[in-house]
């Protein structure tokens, strides 16, 4: 039997479900955000991810999957957004559009050559947002912001965003002569990795995952004490902006994030979910103002962030949040013989065209095959059709909540189900309500959710 490669993942049924209603979520949240949806190659040139990653960084050395095609070209699969969204900006010259900045986000595949881990493949799906071609700390807190609501509107109750920054290319240089200063009489404590970066880059010592317990390393020296004054103004103003949009934070000086590109602002979120174990970060950013500049395009002030849709659906699960997720069906068409399958499959289109959720028989069950069947679709109803009935214009509807039954002229069907369902429609998220929702920790779905909620406490 030919298997799935390791490190990836199917995902069907009830779990497909919670993917695109979280995805969906998402849609919505980027649209009031005004952010517009990009799509790039899954695969690109290597020297983009090169040249714009970091030949430092662990994703670029160890992680990605490279190869070369036919044509002799060395091709990457992508093993992040941000690179490939700045190499779109430059190539259809975004930068020359009227309407500035660029805000753009993405939904997709990545791809990381490591060792997989509970919420951590080498296939994995991410959502990122990009502002492209603004250097105002308002977009640092803009990011967190839309970030932090889309986690509070899905149902995570504890977030807990830590912010830091690396300063500007002068505060991060002189910050970089310090490290090594400090890591210098140390380095042969380290592992060989460390000892590698070293003198290339000794930011990246600190985000080692085998020191990480290291005393040397806790006490390694803080960006956030070699900032220059223009730096620390910049990140005064964006922790001015989170107050007053009433995000909390937590100033947190170890955090560098792992990519090379980041300067100024950078961000981690966490989910505090019982069971979600030590590393609980959901989604981290951060500004990369030379990153387009690098790649080949004029110089562009940008702010990114990205959430992995695994890691966010693992916490939602460990939340326990009820998604209002559709997991039934409203009507299940049965019939015994061919000329009833003939006006089933009829009945079927015309109701599904109409816009409800219907299903019938395609195994050749008989009648108690059949109400298992829709027993097990969670059908709302259900339609007996019978020759006898149908030559009156008549159909057998039988209610499964309340296990009426009614006979119904067929013309009024449509009609019947409309009035019947309305009581019980699924819950859709309205997010004209996102404010008032998130100030209460509420879903703005209306009282099956309340009572949902409720019965979480």
């Amino acid at each position: 039997m030919i298997q799935r490669p390791k490190g990836t993942n199917d995902i069907y049924g009830k779990e497909a479900k919670v993917w695109k209603y979280v995805e969906t979520v998402i849609d919505q949240v980027m649209e009031k955000y005004n952010y517009n949806y990009i799509r790039t190659p899954i695969f690109e040139s290597s020297e983009l991810f090169h040249r714009g990653i970091g030949e430092t960084t662990d994703i670029v050395t160890k992680e990605t999957y490279d190869f070369v095609d036919r044509g002799d070209r060395h091709l990457s699969l992508r093993p992040e957004g941000t690179a490939g969204v700045c190499r779109s900006y430059i190539e259809n010259k975004m930068y020359g559009d009227a309407t500035q900045p660029v805000k753009v986000y993405y939904n997709g595949t990545m791809y990381r050559y490591e060792r997989p881990q509970s919420g951590r493949d080498r296939e994995l799906t991410q959502f990122g947002m990009e502002i492209l071609g603004s250097d105002d700390p308002l977009s640092d807190a803009e990011i967190i912001s839309a970030a932090v609501n889309l986690y509070k509107l899905l149902g995570l109750k504890e977030i807990k965003v830590n912010i830091n920054s690396l300063g500007d290319s002068s505060s991060r240089n002189t910050y970089r002569e310090a490290l090594i200063e400090y890591f210098r009489p140390h380095i042969d404590e380290f592992c060989d990795d460390c000892k590698e970066r070293f003198m290339k880059n000794p930011l990246r010592i600190l985000d080692c995952k085998v020191d990480a317990d290291n005393e040397i390393l806790k006490n390694a020296p803080k960006t956030i004490d070699y900032l220059n004054e223009e730096s620390k103004e910049r990140f005064d103003k964006v922790k001015d902006y989170l107050d007053i949009m009433q995000i909390d934070y937590e100033v947190n000086p170890s955090i560098v994030r792992g990519l090379d590109y980041y300067n100024h602002t950078v961000f981690e979120i966490e989910a505090k979910v019982a069971g979600f174990g030590s590393n609980n970060v959901i989604g981290a950013g951060g500004r990369y103002n030379n990153l387009v500049k690098e790649l080949g395009g004029p110089e562009t002030p940008c702010i990114g962030f990205a959430s992995g849709i695994g890691r966010l659906v693992m916490a939602l699960e460990l939340e326990e949040v009820k998604l209002p997720i559709v997991d039934y069906v409203d009507l299940f068409l049965m019939y015994v013989n061919e000329d009833e399958k003939k006006y089933a499959v009829y009945l079927a289109q015309e109701l599904r065209m109409a816009g409800f959720i219907v299903e019938t028989e395609y195994t050749g069950r008989g009648l108690k095959g059949q109400f298992k069947q829709a027993d097990r679709l969670n059908s709302k109803f259900i339609a007996i059709l019978n020759s006898e009935d149908l030559n009156n214009g008549e159909v057998q509807v039988k209610n499964c909540t309340t296990k009426e039954e009614e006979k119904i002229q067929i013309e009024y069907l449509i009609y019947y189900l409309d009035e019947k369902l309305v009581d019980n429609e699924s819950c859709d998220f309205d997010l004209e309500k996102l404010g008032q929702n998130l100030a209460t920790d509420n879903c703005c779905c209306d009282d099956c959710c309340t009572q949902h909620h409720e019965g979480e406490d």
